[in-house]
């Protein structure tokens, strides 16, 4: 099923756990150094360098772009390590992530509670994946190298929805 960003609340109904899904649209890629900024900019009541409403967060650190690539290799960093900022971004609008591995209780709870989507990918995969990105830019903290904010332009990019809008998780499914 290709599903098309930014997110909204009818799509996000339709997606179950353990569904196969493509994206395409654009998604930001950011990873721990930027989510603690993005919480920086909340607290303070600063403008964040992109409106999360119907947003997806791709949990990334691409490696340097090689010579006519629009991209390096792009696979998902580890999610649990920000479930620290999770709750803020999602009150502020988030409605999708992007990585690898289990959420905490309490950020299933929280996903349930905004109606968003987590998503996974393939770890291991990242010059795979960089196939499905037709655009990438850094848009914010170009300062945290790797770790920087990316707009990311994506055409059927692979994900699994690993906890949906319900709060049901594929890591604890029962068959």
């Amino acid at each position: 099923m290709e599903i098309f960003t930014p997110l909204n609340e009818k799509t996000i109904k339709t997606l179950k756990a353990g569904m196969w899904i493509e994206i395409t649209g654009k998604i930001f890629g950011a990873r721990d150094a930027a989510h603690k900024k993005f919480i920086e900019l909340i607290k303070n009541g600063d403008k964040l360098p992109i409106d999360l409403k119907g947003t997806i967060i791709y949990y990334v650190g691409p490696t340097p772009t090689a010579t006519n690539k629009i991209i390096g290799s792009c696979g998902p960093t580890t999610s649990h390590r920000m479930d620290i900022y999770t709750p803020v971004l999602l009150k502020n609008g988030l409605k999708g992530m992007i990585g690898k591995g289990k959420r905490t209780e309490n950020i299933i709870k929280e996903i349930k509670k905004f109606k968003a989507v987590y998503f996974i990918t393939f770890g291991g995969c990242g010059a795979y994946l960089s196939k499905f990105i037709k655009k990438s830019e850094i848009i914010a903290f170009p300062e945290l190298g790797p770790e920087a904010v990316y707009s990311l332009d994506v055409h059927k990019f692979p994900v699994i929805v690993g906890i949906d809008s319900y709060g049901k998780d594929i890591y604890n499914k029962r068959p």
